[in-house]
């Protein structure tokens, strides 16, 4: 068995680790109603994986986003990493290389098509591919040291949304960090302030909420949280909110 390979029972993936074995989670009704055509379709994979096409969704903030959230997670990252969902581009990729011998990254998704284009790019990285559902993780709780969430919340309905932040806080140890980027309310002055909410109605029916209301509020109120932290980029469009449990 390939190191990064999909599994759809989990098995042991790296030495001194142990999966349980379950089946994979099913695949959502609103991401096959709403975004089957940027992921569930085998074409999605070969257009959203393009370099230019990544940067212009975020218009030309890519790199800098990609680089703010490696730099947030440290040059050397140990213990045990969760990425919540699977990303075009190259995140993953490079965050696995951050991993210290001793580390270990963990990367779910509902979708198992996701996950095997993902596998291609790990290029043997030893990284644990699961099918889990982002509102119900199948982890025992502080199991994790890091938390990843990479433009995932505005693509969640909104009871979905707060079950996915409140199982990452579950799944992530005392002393962790909880790390979201995602859209933004921009500044009133900003130039897409008025254009982004019709791309948003058309292909994103759930962002909005994202210019709404603040990313904490999501959050399961009755868990203290020792820190939040958060920062705005290109005008305030887009955020980086950094939750230490």
């Amino acid at each position: 068995m390939q190191k990064n390979a999909v599994q759809s029972i989990a098995e042991p993936v790296i030495d001194g680790f142990e999966e349980k074995a379950v089946p994979p989670a099913a695949v959502p009704n609103y991401l096959k109603k709403n975004y089957w055509w940027a992921y569930l379709h085998p074409r999605s994979m070969r257009f959203f994986e393009q370099q230019w096409v990544i940067n212009g969704i975020l218009w030309g903030n890519y790199a800098r986003l990609r680089d703010a959230t490696l730099e947030e997670m440290g040059r050397t990252i140990s213990g045990r990493t969760l990425q919540v969902a699977c990303v075009y581009g190259n995140l993953t990729p490079k965050l696995a290389q951050r991993h210290g011998a001793d580390a270990r990254l963990d990367v779910v998704d509902v979708a198992p098509i996701q996950l095997e284009n993902l596998s291609r790019k790990l290029n043997g990285s030893k990284v644990v591919l699961e099918c889990q559902d982002a509102a119900r993780l199948r982890f025992d709780d502080c199991s994790f040291d890091q938390v990843l969430m990479f433009f995932l919340l505005h693509e969640l309905p909104e009871e979905v949304r707060k079950n996915a932040a409140t199982e990452a806080l579950r799944v992530l140890k005392p002393g962790g960090k909880l790390i979201f980027v995602d859209y933004h309310r921009p500044f009133w002055l900003h130039p897409h302030r008025y254009l982004m909410p019709l791309i948003f109605r058309t292909l994103e029916p759930f962002a909005l909420d994202l210019w709404r209301t603040e990313i904490t509020d999501w959050v399961a109120a009755d868990t203290p949280l020792r820190s939040v932290e958060k920062k705005t980029y290109f005008g305030g469009l887009y955020q980086k909110v950094v939750i230490e449990k």
